[in-house]
């Protein structure tokens, strides 16, 4: 049989500890074929020292500073497509993945030269039958990205290998060919969320295929590197490149709907948070709002 070359791309930054814990489950990985690879955006917190000393047989790639979640992987997909990689997957630092992860996801991607990236079931690490994702659905009128699933038990409702309409870039198998065809991650989205959906739109629009393989499946640790939940640096990242990606992929009739979505949205959000003292986070959401035109305009 044969086996195609995956690089397994794990971003790191800051993260030592569970940079450990991840690397201890992806090199039980039993795919006959893979090279791992981790990217250290900037660490000072002794990472690369641990990477070197414990995982002398993976490669260390050392960014001098923090380029983010797109960029910092774009350094590794870079290195991955000049060495000979047929597919890339990409992991966060704060994961653990079945032994069989790459197995199954390779089994799905073999079957049609159209699919250029999958995603598996996701789980949350603390609560291990919760599901995080299956799947990804864009809703284009309201304005919103959400995670088929979430927060629900598995019971075998979402165990249909199913077209997606985007992936999470928490843990992502993408072929070569859509690299080299739609380009990598969009650095407009520095430092993190919302680059995964847009290279996942790229892709589909290209006539590439996004698959959810829910054989396939990893714990995650959700939020690690934000600090947890829905922290005010998330939030107001999260509203910015929300409204740069529906500016860029909507059509104007879209925004008949979409402000009054997001502003009921907005308003619900607000009203539950000011209940709940969290003045930082609404505050963070307003100057998400505001941000988002001025960076937009930058990007395009």
């Amino acid at each position: 049989m044969h086996f195609p070359l995956v690089h397994a791309l794990i971003l790191n930054f800051n993260g030592k500890q569970l940079l450990l814990e991840t690397l201890a489950s992806v090199v039980q990985i039993t795919y006959p074929n893979f090279k791992i690879i981790v990217v250290d955006n900037g660490s000072s917190d002794g990472s690369q020292a641990l990477v070197r000393a414990q995982y002398s047989e993976g490669i260390l790639l050392e960014n001098e500073k923090n380029l983010g979640f797109g960029e910092g992987n774009n350094v590794g997909m870079r290195y991955a497509l000049e060495h000979g990689a047929e597919w890339v997957l990409l992991l966060n630092n704060d994961l653990t993945v079945a032994p069989d992860l790459l197995t199954h996801m390779m089994a799905v991607a073999m079957a049609d030269a159209t699919i250029g990236i999958l995603g598996p079931k996701i789980y949350y690490h603390d609560q291990p039958e919760t599901i995080w994702f299956a799947g990804g659905r864009i809703n284009y009128w309201a304005g919103l990205t959400a995670h088929r699933g979430i927060r629900e038990m598995d019971r075998g409702q979402y165990d249909r290998v199913e077209d997606t309409d985007y992936l999470t870039g928490c843990t992502m198998l993408i072929r070569r060919e859509v690299l080299e065809r739609v380009g990598l991650f969009d650095p407009i989205y520095f430092p993190a969320y919302t680059e995964d959906a847009d290279l996942c739109v790229r892709a589909q629009r290209a006539g590439y295929r996004l698959l959810y393989a829910p054989q396939a499946k990893v714990w995650h640790k959700v939020s690690s590197s934000s600090g947890g939940g829905m922290s005010p640096f998330k939030t107001k990242l999260k509203v910015q490149h929300s409204l740069i990606f529906f500016k860029r992929y909507t059509r104007w009739y879209h925004w008949l709907t979409i402000p009054w979505s997001i502003a009921g949205l907005a308003f619900v959000f607000v009203v539950r948070e000011l209940a709940r003292g969290n003045w930082r986070i609404v505050s963070a959401l307003l100057r998400g709002f505001a941000r988002a035109p001025q960076k937009a305009r930058k990007g395009f």
